[in-house]
């Protein structure tokens, strides 16, 4: 499952007022005690602003460049891997996660 943000996400977060942010870590609060009852959170993290990410570009050279220059207009803004039965339990999770962000639920390759 995983967190996509827009962005202006971090500069929204930087200046969002308490009640906001208390509601968004509410969200994943309810999101985990849920996961927590149905399946197992395997792991999660939030990420740091993509300015801080580095790129490698395809090719023999895989050139090094500074920031996220995905062509999207949201970014990865955090994850979650959870072990639950089916995609239909996912999904009903990821309902409990803040309404403002976009949600990407994907099952992990078997192998």
């Amino acid at each position: 499952m995983i967190q996509l943000v827009e962005a202006d996400h971090y500069t929204k977060w930087n200046s969002a007022e308490p009640e906001e942010r208390e509601r968004l870590f509410a969200s994943l609060k309810a999101f985990a005690a849920a996961v927590r009852e149905r399946g197992e959170v395997v792991a999660g993290e939030g990420l740091a602003d993509p300015s801080t990410a580095r790129t490698l570009q395809p090719g023999p050279e895989r050139a090094v460049t500074e920031g996220p220059y995905a062509e999207t207009v949201e970014q990865l803004g955090g994850f979650y891997v959870i072990d639950v039965p089916d995609m239909d339990t996912a999904v009903d999770l990821a309902h409990l996660l803040a309404d403002h962000i976009t949600v990407e639920i994907r099952p992990t390759t078997e192998g």
